[in-house]
């Protein structure tokens, strides 16, 4: 195939070198009179003398016109096909067939010259493979380690000017300074010195220095051994790029100013990438609070000028429709219909538009429990106002989950021992948010069971009513009970997503006790019945930054109970008490607080009122030292654990046992030092129980501790130790208090 080429080349040279001759001649160009003349590179002479000659008559086939392509590939297949084949022996060097028998292709196979390459593949499972072996060479098993230090030169300008630190930044994310001063080889010590080479880059530009240049090398140290090496980055930060124009492409906005005060950014600062992007997001921000939900912040240009260090910023916003507050409609697996979803929202018909509104609603909802997933986004009606606005519908996407959980709860005071916790509670079994709820309490000293139905949202949002009955076994030091009691009340409470700065609830109750108290008459305990019937009213203010951890503000809440003795007769008697707490944050990691519980009961002799409605002190809510309820008057009797006629019992053969008062005072102050997740606390408490109905502050018990907390994600958790100052015959050591929550 090449040689018929060359051939079939030579003879077009010659075809065309007779063409030629047989044109006629055609005079020479005679120079213009106003054109330079033009030297030849060559004389015809010496072009003629180049040229061989080529003379038919020496081969008549160079005189033959050319065959055609077809009869040419016809005439090298017969020509193939006639030549004398050996069995084995390789095709000849250009035949167009070779091994797939195609002999009409416009690229021709590649030459098979080794049989090898045309045998058959031997099985898989016959195919051994021979491992190549090298010569062993101890050297090679040698790790060649080297040692370096970090050297960044020239950032201590950039670091003045912006404010910042751009090394201390530059150190976190180092490749060089994560490799702890240690690389496999020298290789791997330059790969790093680049990679942190374009980081300086970055972190300069994202300041705007953008044509800051970072050049790097390696040195040896003084060292004999030229170890640790230093690897050297060397910074010219240049000219800082600002801002020389500012444009923002958007339609009028109302107020006409909305844009431009919630944008950040101004001529003539440097071109920050943090700023940039935190003025945009801040704009995505600001626009839906405004009435714009549908705006969107497009893709910013900036324009930098390398002669100037400036750059012309741009930024398109699509503004949309200025819009209100239509309707609700809500889709999917419902918990409840749009009627209460409209219930839990914080805005009206015709409300101008506000993002914050719409995060609201989803939280509450999700507050709720009820579901899997929730979702409330904005959409378009195109249904005008009138005033230039129009309408948004706002969409509730629900999809209910399971209605049912079980819940537990567990803690310890000492003299109040442990208590523990659990409830099944449905919460939507009577729609909408209509929960039954069962509980019950195992505990050392308290055993009961109740079952509560509870309306959250009744009628508008975070307001509760709530059905309950309930019987409890109580025995403590102070009294022994067997309580039933139904109450019905209706509050309106703080929650997570709202801190209510005025709280309130009422209600009504109807209790029957069978007690345990001391009749000094008989000198002995004895058993009574109580019948009561009560109404109760609370008000609280709240002004602190938190309802579980508060940091700064003050709470005051009073509690008003009119309650009246029903069992021969009906004696009417008021129970009243008043909660103060305030903190103070001293430093970012220190918080000062305080708080006072003062309570009276009035219209009542003592001995009349069952003992579990009478004031009591003392426990880890209360003050901290001493047992539950371990404060206030107390009468000695014998000690129901003792035996007499056993040597071996330590036991004290008397015991004092808390009788309760008609008020009471406490008063607690702590010093709180949170650091990271954890926090100590020091703490004193004080406070007293009195016979008469009137708390004078005397014969005040004080008690100290200190506690420790661990902050979590839904409130701290508090372990408190307490001993009580001038501790009293039958009052505890030591006192443990295991909660969640802070004391107060």
């Amino acid at each position: 195939m090449l040689a018929l080429h060359a051939q079939a080349l030579h003879a077009a040279a010659a075809t065309a070198q007779d063409a030629l001759a047989e044109q006629p001649e055609v005079p020479a160009p005679q120079p213009s009179d106003n054109l330079p003349a033009i030297d030849p590179i060559i004389t015809d002479e010496e072009f003629e003398a180049a040229v061989p000659d080529i003379d038919p008559a020496d081969d008549p086939a160079l005189g033959e016109p050319l065959e055609s392509i077809e009869a040419f590939e016809r005439r090298f297949a017969d020509e193939g096909a006639a030549a004398p084949t050996t069995e084995g022996a390789a095709p000849p060097l250009g035949d167009p067939a070779l091994a797939d028998g195609d002999p009409v292709e416009e690229i021709g196979d590649a030459p098979i010259r080794d049989a090898e390459l045309a045998a058959p593949l031997p099985p898989l499972q016959n195919f051994e493979a021979t491992p190549v072996e090298f010569a062993d060479n101890a050297e090679d098993d040698a790790i060649v380690e080297v040692a370096y230090d970090v050297r960044v030169e020239g950032l201590e300008a950039a670091d003045a000017e912006t404010g910042t630190a751009i090394a201390a930044a530059f150190d976190n994310l180092s490749a060089l300074e994560a490799g702890d001063g240690e690389a496999a080889n020298v290789a791997q010590l330059a790969a790093r010195l680049t990679e942190d080479s374009a980081l300086l880059q970055r972190m300069l530009a994202s300041e705007g220095w953008y044509e800051a240049a970072v050049t790097t090398r390696i040195d040896r140290s003084d060292a004999p051994s030229g170890q640790p090496l230093i690897a050297v980055l060397s910074v010219a930060p240049g000219d800082r790029f600002v801002f020389s124009d500012i444009v923002i492409d958007a339609d009028p906005v109302e107020p006409a100013d909305l844009i431009a005060k919630n944008f950040a950014l101004k001529v003539g600062e440097p071109i920050i990438a943090e700023r940039v992007q935190g003025a945009e997001a801040n704009l995505a921000v600001r626009l839906p609070e405004n009435g714009y939900p549908f705006a969107t912040v497009g893709q910013r240009d900036i324009l930098l000028d390398q002669d100037t260090n400036d750059g012309v910023y741009t930024l398109p916003i699509d503004i949309g429709p200025r819009s209100r507050f239509g309707g609700i409609e809500t889709t999917g697996n419902q918990a409840f219909d749009a009627a209460h979803i409209a219930v839990l929202a914080r805005f009206e018909r015709g409300d101008l538009y506000d993002s914050r509104d719409i995060d609201d609603l989803r939280q509450a909802l999700v507050a709720t429990g009820l579901f899997n997933t929730i979702s409330v986004v904005p959409q378009r009606t195109g249904e005008a106002v009138g005033d230039g606005t129009e309408y948004t519908t706002v969409l509730v996407e629900q999809d209910a989950g399971p209605p049912r959980t079980l819940a537990g709860s567990a803690g310890f005071g000492t003299g109040q021992g442990f208590r523990l916790e659990g409830s099944w509670t449905h919460r939507n079994l009577f729609p909408p948010e209509g929960a039954l709820i069962a509980n019950v309490v195992a505990g050392t000293q308290e055993q009961g069971a109740g079952l509560t139905f509870r309306r959250a949202n009744a009628g508008r949002r975070d307001r509760t009513f709530q059905l309950r009955a309930d019987a409890l076994r109580s025995d403590f030091a102070a009294f022994e009970a067997f309580t039933g009691q139904l109450s019905a009340l209706i509050s309106y409470d703080s929650t997570p997503i709202w801190q209510k700065p005025l709280t309130y609830a009422y209600g009504v109750r109807l209790i029957g006790t069978n007690e345990q108290d001391y009749d000094f008459d008989l000198g002995q305990l004895n058993r009574r019945t109580f019948f009561i019937g009560g109404l109760t009213g609370q008000l609280g203010i709240d002004r602190t930054d938190s309802l579980v951890d508060a940091t700064r503000g003050f709470r005051v809440t009073t509690l008003v109970e009119p309650e009246g003795s029903l069992q021969g007769g009906f004696t009417p008697y008021v129970r009243a008490r008043l909660d103060a707490s305030a903190y103070y944050s001293a430093t970012d990691s220190i918080v000062l607080a305080g708080r006072v519980r003062l309570g009276t009961i009035q219209g009542i002799e003592r001995f009349d009122l069952a003992p579990s409605r009478r004031f009591y002190a003392g426990g880890g809510g209360s003050v901290r030292g001493f047992g539950f309820q371990e404060l206030g008057p107390k009468v000695e009797i014998a000690n129901p654990d003792f035996d007499p006629a056993d040597p071996e019992d330590k036991d004290s053969p008397t015991i004092f046992r808390p009788i309760g008062g008609l008020s009471m005072n406490e008063l607690a102050a702590e010093v709180r030092y949170r650091f990271g997740n954890f926090g100590v606390v020091g703490f004193v408490d004080a406070g007293q129980v009195y016979e008469g109905t009137t708390p004078d502050f005397s014969s005040l018990q004080y008690g100290a501790g200190i506690g420790a907390r661990y902050y979590t994600n839904f409130g701290p958790l508090r372990l408190d130790v307490a001993i009580p100052l001038e501790r009293q015959p039958g009052e505890s050591n030591i006192a443990v208090y295991v909660s969640i929550g802070q004391a107060f």
